[in-house]
């Protein structure tokens, strides 16, 4: 971290991460996609202005911070597994195609939802000690087609609404 500033920033996000994951889990989506598991991810859009915005180091720590936290919060250490595979590995994949000269913060957006649900399956295989979640994946990698996409949308939206600061 470079100065009191970009931590404060760090905590503000972090905080509002929490409190999108928060608000999410209160919209019944299952009513939409019938599918078990399936959310929008409000609260990627932190991790994803986090590393436009800040880079990769903070955005990993207010992730991790996001996840050890709402798994406190939660009081589940199986939704903490999930959530911190899934996330990190979203975060790595991420990184890696925001390198990427020609890719918009929408692939890596979509990207980093793909990501996510390849994380939580990992940890589904994990915690149930077989290999049957693996054929819940495709529906979840189609999901996260669109949920990225929001996600990406949302963050585009948010830089071009903050274009005129300094962040």
């Amino acid at each position: 971290m470079k100065n009191t500033k970009q931590i404060a920033l760090c905590g503000m996000l972090t905080a509002l991460a929490l409190g999108l994951s928060y608000v999410e889990s209160a919209f019944p989506l299952l009513l939409v996609i019938p599918l078990p598991g399936v959310k929008l991810g409000l609260a990627n859009l932190v991790t994803v202005f986090a590393l436009y915005a800040l880079g990769a180091q903070p955005a990993l720590l207010i992730l991790i911070a996001r996840c050890v936290l709402g798994g406190i919060f939660a009081g589940n250490l199986n939704a903490l597994l999930y959530s911190l595979l899934g996330g990190l590995v979203a975060m790595c994949v991420m990184i890696v195609l925001s390198r990427l000269p020609k890719l918009s913060i929408y692939g890596v957006s979509i990207g980093g939802a793909a990501g996510h649900n390849c994380g939580q399956i990992l940890a589904a295989v994990i915690t149930l000690g077989n290999t049957a979640p693996l054929y819940y994946l495709p529906f979840l990698l189609l999901i996260s087609l669109a949920t990225g996409a929001v996600t990406g949308l949302l963050a585009g939206l948010l830089f071009q609404a903050l274009r005129h600061t300094n962040l």
